[in-house]
C-alpha cells in the first residue's frame, strides 16, 4: 500500500507540503483531519508563507467544515475536497493542489516524485514498524518533488508563478505523541539532505532518521534508535545503547547521534531563538489544539558520517555536511509555549 492514501479507520489523518520557493521563502501547507473530533475543530487547513528572513510570516489557519477523503481512481488515487479547494494525488504519485481563500490562493502541480528509498514507490521511514498499531505512524511522500506554482497573497504584495522543490509527508494514527520534533532540509540540485522525526512514543524515545547524498542512503530505525527508560524512582535512566539526543528548546537545539552495524550520524540542528518561528495546531482525539508545535526555517543542521571498520571494529569519519535553511521543529513537551488543551 501506498501510506500516503488515506486510512479511513484511522482517528486523525494530516498531510503536511513544504514548498521551497526561489526567493529563499517557503510555503507550508497543512491538510488535518480528526472525523470523530468530541469537543476541539475537527478540520483544519493551515497555510503559511514563510519569508527568506523569517518575518513577517503570514499564516492563516482555516477551521473548515468538512475534509471529504475521496477514492479517485485505482492504485491510490485519492482527492481531498474541503471549503476552500482540493489537493488530488494521481495513482503515480503526482499531485495538484487547488486552494482559494479570500486572502490567499496557491495553485501548483507536482510531478516527478522522489520517494523515500530509489525506485521504491511504496517505500516508507518506519519500514516494518508501519505495520504495528502504533498511535502515530510517519510518512514521506516525496524527498523532492518538481512543482510548478501561482502564489497570491494580495496584502503581502505576494504574486509569483514559478517552479520549486516540493516535500510532502503524513501523519495518521490516534494522536500526536506527548513530545516531537522534526528536521528536514535537501538540496534538490545536489540530491543531499536528510529528513527525521521523533519523540516520546509508548513511553521510549524512538527516531527515524534518513540521509541522503551522493555517495550514501543511509536508514537508522528502530531497535537501534530508540531508548528504553528505566524504572527506577527518581531517576531519569534509559537503555540506549546506539543512541543519544539532547532537544534543548531553551537553545532552539537538538543533537541526535545513532549507529546501526555499519554506520554512525550525528546530527546537530540549531536555529535562531527571536523571530521565524510560527505555531501549528496538532490533532488529538478530542480535535485541534492550537499552537500545540513550532517551527523554523532557519535552521543550520550538520550532520558527520561514520563508517564501521569490519577488521578493527572502530569507526572511520566518511563525510560532513552542512545545511542551511533547514526546517526545524519542536512540538508538545518539547515546546513549553505550546498552547493549553482545548484553547
Amino acid at each position: 500500500m501506498d501510506q500516503f492514501a488515506p486510512h479511513p479507520n484511522s482517528c486523525f489523518e494530516g498531510w503536511y507540503s513544504k514548498f521551497d520557493l526561489p526567493s529563499g521563502s517557503h510555503i507550508a501547507l497543512v491538510i488535518c483531519t480528526v472525523p470523530k473530533a468530541t469537543t476541539l475543530p475537527p478540520h483544519m487547513v493551515s497555510f503559511t508563507y514563510y519569508p527568506v528572513c523569517g518575518k513577517p510570516i503570514f499564516q492563516r489557519e482555516h477551521w473548515v467544515s468538512h475534509i471529504e477523503r475521496i477514492t479517485a481512481g485505482p492504485n491510490n488515487a485519492f482527492e481531498l475536497r474541503t471549503d476552500i479547494g482540493s489537493m488530488r494525488v494521481a495513482p503515480n504519485g503526482d499531485t495538484t493542489y487547488d486552494l482559494s481563500a479570500p486572502e490567499w490562493s496557491l495553485n501548483a502541480t507536482a510531478t516527478s516524485r522522489t520517494p523515500w528509498l530509489p525506485g521504491q514507490t511504496t517505500s516508507t521511514p518506519e519500514s516494518w514498524l508501519v505495520h504495528l498499531p502504533l498511535p502515530l505512524h510517519w510518512h514521506v511522500h516525496s524527498l523532492c518533488s518538481h512543482a510548478e506554482y501561482r502564489l497570491k497573497i494580495p496584502s503581502e504584495n505576494v504574486d509569483e508563478k514559478d517552479t520549486a522543490p516540493l516535500h510532502q509527508e503524513k501523519n495518521w494514527a490516534n494522536s500526536f505523541p506527548s513530545a516531537h520534533t522534526w528536521v528536514q532540509v535537501r538540496d534538490p540540485s545536489t540530491a543531499h539532505g536528510i529528513t527525521l522525526a521523533g519523540g516520546k512514543i509508548l513511553g521510549m524515545h524512538a527516531f527515524l532518521l534518513g540521509y541522503r547524498s551522493p555517495k550514501l542512503n543511509l536508514d537508522i530505525t528502530p531497535p537501534f534508535a530508540l531508548a528504553v527508560p528505566i524504572p527506577i524512582p527518581l531517576l531519569s535512566w534509559s537503555i540506549a545503547p546506539f543512541m543519544m539526543h539532547d532537544i534543548d528548546y531553551s537553545s532552539r537545539s537538538i543533537s541526535l547521534t545513532v549507529c546501526n552495524l555499519s554506520y554512525k550520524i550525528e546530527v546537530r540542528a540549531r536555529a535562531p531563538k527571536e523571530g521565524g518561528w510560527f505555531g501549528l495546531g496538532s490533532p488529538f482525539p478530542e480535535g485541534h489544539r492550537k499552537n500545540f508545535c513550532s517551527e523554523s526555517f532557519l535552521a543550520t543542521v550538520d550532520v558527520v558520517v561514520w563508517e564501521r571498520s569490519v577488521w578493527r571494529w572502530t569507526w572511520r569519519e566518511v563525510e560532513t555536511a552542512r545545511f542551511e535553511s533547514a526546517s526545524l521543529e519542536f512540538a508538545g513537551e518539547y515546546f513549553p509555549g505550546r498552547g493549553e488543551k482545548g484553547k
